[in-house]
C-alpha cells in the first residue's frame, strides 16, 4: 500500500522505521507537529518523526491544524491507501479521515477499551495495572474508540517507569502496525468493535496530579513517582521549593514515620507515607540536576522531624 504516516515524538520513530524497511508498502510521506521551541535558547526544532523522514528523503508535511485546506489538498494528491497513526498529536477531522481509502490506523498504547486517551502508559502504572500491551484499531471521530484489528501485551516490571515502558511498547508495538498493514493490504485482518464495557479514560497527566501526596499509601507514591518519570516529572514541596522525585522505593519494613517526615542516614533518605515508609534514591532540586538523594540530604542537612509537601 501507499502510506501517509503521522506521528511526533520519539517514541513514533521505531513505527515509522519499520514501515519504511516494509518490502510491502511504500511511506509516500509524513505527517507531523509543527516545529517547536526546545532548549534554553527556545529555537525551533523539528519533532524527531520530522527528522527522521527527512534522513530518510521522505516528504514531510507539517500543517498547524490538518483540516488546513493547504494540507488536505497535498493529502488527496499523494492519495495514499492507508495512514498508520502513532502518537500524532492532534485530532484528525473526519475531512482529513475520508482520504485514504483503508482509512487511518493508530497504533495505541494500551489494551483497549482500557486506557483511551493520550497518556495511557502514565495511568496504567499509576493504577498499579500488572500488564499492559499495545493496540492497533481504525480511527473514527470518537476518542480512541474504533474497531481494533490487533493488540499485544506486556508484563509490567515492578520498577518500571513510565519512559521504561512505554520505550519497551515503542518497539514491540512497530511490528505490530507493520502486520496489520500487511493484514489490511492482503484482506486477511478484519477490524473487531471494542467492548462497551471496561472503558477507562487517560487524559494528560497534568503538573498537578504529578505532585505526591504523602498521606497516601507507600505503594501509591511509589506509583506516582514511577508513572510521572520522565514527564511530568513526580514532585513535591522542600523548603518552599519544588523537589522532584526521580528514583524511590517503598520499605515495607518500616513505619515509624509520619506522612511526609524526613529521616536522612548516611547513605539513606526516608519519607513516612500513610502506610510505610518510602526510601528516596534520586531527586532533583530546583534549577539542579539529578543526584543522589543522600548527597542531596547532607548538602541541605535535614533537621529532625522535618517534612516534605508543605
Amino acid at each position: 500500500m501507499k502510506l501517509v504516516f503521522a506521528g511526533t515524538p520519539e517514541v513514533a520513530v521505531p513505527a515509522l522505521d519499520a514501515l519504511i524497511a516494509s518490502d510491502r508498502h511504500e511511506v509516500a510521506a509524513v505527517v507531523t507537529r509543527p516545529d517547536a521551541p526546545a532548549g534554553r535558547g527556545r529555537r525551533l526544532v523539528a519533532s524527531p518523526v520530522a527528522e527522521r523522514a527527512e534522513e530518510a528523503g521522505i516528504e514531510v508535511l507539517k500543517p498547524v491544524r490538518p483540516r488546513d485546506e493547504e494540507f488536505l489538498a497535498r493529502l488527496r494528491e499523494i492519495a495514499p491507501d492507508c495512514c498508520p497513526v502513532v502518537a500524532y498529536g492532534a485530532l484528525l477531522p473526519k475531512v482529513a479521515l475520508d482520504v485514504p481509502a483503508r482509512g487511518w490506523v493508530n497504533l495505541h498504547f494500551s489494551l483497549l477499551p482500557a486506557w483511551r486517551g493520550a497518556a495511557p502508559v502514565q495511568h496504567s502504572l499509576m493504577a498499579g495495572d500488572e500488564v499492559t500491551g499495545a493496540s492497533t484499531f481504525l480511527i473514527e471521530e470518537g476518542l480512541d474508540s474504533g474497531p481494533v484489528y490487533g493488540v499485544l501485551t506486556e508484563e509490567i516490571r515492578p520498577t518500571d517507569t513510565s519512559g521504561d515502558l512505554l520505550t519497551r511498547l515503542a518497539f514491540a508495538g512497530a511490528g505490530l502496525l507493520a502486520a496489520t498493514m500487511d493484514g489490511i493490504e492482503d484482506n486477511s485482518l478484519h477490524a473487531v468493535p471494542q467492548p462497551h464495557e471496561g472503558v477507562t479514560l487517560a487524559p494528560k497527566i497534568t503538573v498537578e496530579d504529578a505532585q505526591v501526596q504523602w498521606s497516601d499509601p507507600a505503594l501509591r507514591v511509589d506509583r506516582v513517582v514511577r508513572g510521572c518519570t520522565p514527564a511530568p516529572g513526580a514532585w513535591t514541596l522542600f523548603r518552599g521549593e519544588r523537589l522532584k522525585l526521580v528514583q524511590a522505593a517503598p520499605v515495607l519494613d518500616r513505619t515509624d514515620l509520619a506522612p511526609g517526615e524526613l529521616s536522612a542516614a548516611k547513605n539513606n533518605v526516608y519519607v513516612g507515607t500513610g502506610s510505610h515508609a518510602v526510601e528516596l534514591l534520586w531527586v532533583q532540586p530546583q534549577g539542579k540536576k539529578p543526584m543522589r538523594a543522600a548527597d542531596w540530604a547532607r548538602g541541605v542537612r535535614i533537621a529532625h522531624g522535618e517534612l516534605l509537601g508543605l
